[in-house]
């Protein structure tokens, strides 16, 4: 049977109080993953013959998200759920197959629960099979209204009575239904309801009618139903997603030293016997191998870290670190940094595509900035790679076993040759030959008392 998926992502979110008329609520993100990239995802693993998404408010930030899902339709006017359902008809309605219905801000549902709802819904030979759960509060949700054991419809939350209020089965907001059935109930579709719309649940009363079969599937953890419509919401989500990640990778091996602090993003890859210390993040396509200790108030944003290295008090991104390394704290790297096995950069130090080589030191407040560094290399405080003129960058080489002096500038373009000494203070534009020693600095003038005669200046100008 051939199985596809409408993804309804075209509603405004008012309810998020945004002021920018660019960002749509379902590319608002979770870890550095937009909701709907979330659901998408969950989809991706159902291997569907097609996804269709609807796309409206904000529509060209979530075309961006969905397009490399499958295709993309737009709903121009906002005119209910079922009337953003009738724009994937070009695309769907003279399909067979099982059709999934589903809405771009529930960034909880799994893969799993959809899979178990389509074979629920394959297996019982349904027409339409809907996902239901119970919660405590149901307000705001649309009711399950069921008659002998079957459904009848959905009634949503502004059409509730006082006794439909105190339904606690709620609608999902995922659907399995017959394609070609879906797509006839939708021409007939009326908007008899208080804010005249298309309602897509009315689309289930339909179905009663036509005496098709109806079932719901319950789902086990309410938690997978939640929709995103204002920023609470999408702060519990946070804190559900990140639980969730941080419990599979500790069951994997990696110990997390403070859970409620740590963010891993959902494409990290995290190794055995590493400890996540608190106040954490590690995005983007990171991978971080065994034995290292990350943390505290560390971020890792596509960084692919080796073994057994100490990081602490960094912001790293776009970075490679080898093995054996000691980072930070208070180290800023970026700009496609490569760091090798054996390195050591401390306090207050900041590489931009740079590349430090093995058993390099450069241990604080200094600068390297598009510079390729080499092996046993001594970098002392306060070294400058001086790489921007204004206009272009320029390159700089530090060759094996050289001696940066603390306080020196290179003025790139520069080669320090192997084994060479720069001493420190100095300004250096040429290039230095191996085994050379370099300084470039004026020579140093006393004059006598002189700085009595300063203080009194300075004094007099006070009054």
């Amino acid at each position: 049977m051939n199985k596809y998926a409408i993804v309804l992502a075209a509603g405004k979110g008012t309810r998020m109080k945004s002021m920018r008329e660019d960002v749509s609520k379902v590319s608002f993100p979770i870890l550095g993953r937009p909701l709907l990239q979330w659901v998408l995802e969950a989809l991706k693993g159902l291997s569907l013959d097609k996804i269709v998404t609807v796309v409206g408010f904000g529509g060209v930030t979530s075309e961006q998200i969905a397009r490399p899902y499958g295709e993309v339709v737009w709903q121009k006017e906002q005119k209910g759920t079922g009337h953003a359902v009738m724009m994937a008809a070009p695309l769907l309605k003279d399909e067979d197959g099982v059709t999934l219905v589903c809405c771009g801000d529930t960034p909880l549902l799994t893969d799993k629960t959809l899979s178990a709802l389509l074979s629920a819904h394959e297996t019982n030979h349904n027409s339409l099979t809907l996902l239901t759960s119970v919660v405590e509060d149901p307000h705001g949700y649309g009711r399950i209204l069921k008659k002998d054991g079957r459904v009848v419809r959905i009634v949503e939350q502004k059409d509730c009575n006082a006794e439909l209020d105190a339904i606690h089965e709620i609608n999902a907001g995922v659907y399995a239904f017959d394609n070609r059935e879906l797509f006839r109930c939708l021409n007939d579709l009326t908007p008899n309801n208080a804010a005249k719309e298309y309602y897509l649940t009315d689309v289930i009363a339909m179905f009663v009618e036509k005496s098709l079969k109806v079932s719901s599937f319950s789902i086990a953890d309410p938690s997978e139903t939640m929709g995103i419509n204002d920023r609470y919401q999408l702060s519990v989500a946070s804190c559900e997603m990140k639980r969730r990640i941080n419990k599979r990778w500790m069951i994997h091996g990696v110990t997390f030293e403070d859970p409620e602090t740590a963010y891993i993003g959902p494409e990290v890859k995290l190794s055995r016997d590493t400890v996540i210390r608190p106040n954490t993040h590690v995005l983007g396509k990171s991978y971080v191998g065994h034995d290292n200790v990350i943390g505290p108030n560390t971020y890792l944003e596509n960084v692919h870290v080796g073994e057994r290295n100490r990081i602490e008090y960094a912001h790293l991104v776009d970075t490679t670190v080898e093995d054996d390394c000691v980072l930070g704290p208070f180290l800023r790297t970026r700009g496609n940094t490569l760091i090798h096995s054996g390195a050591l950069v401390g306090n207050f130090n900041e590489l931009k595509n740079a590349e430090i080589g093995s058993g390099t030191f450069c241990s604080h407040l200094s600068y390297v900035g598009d510079a390729t560094v080499g092996e046993n290399v001594n970098v002392g405080c306060g070294v400058v790679v001086a790489n921007y003129d204004g206009v272009n960058k320029f390159h700089s080489t530090i060759e094996d076993n050289a001696f940066i002096g603390s306080g020196s500038t290179l003025i790139s373009p520069v080669t320090v040759g192997k084994g060479s000494f720069v001493a420190a203070g100095s300004v250096i534009n040429k290039d230095v030959p191996a085994d050379d020693m370099a300084i470039a600095r004026t020579r140093q003038e006393n004059k006598p008392g002189y700085a009595k005669v300063l203080r009194e200046k300075a004094q007099k100008k006070r009054k």
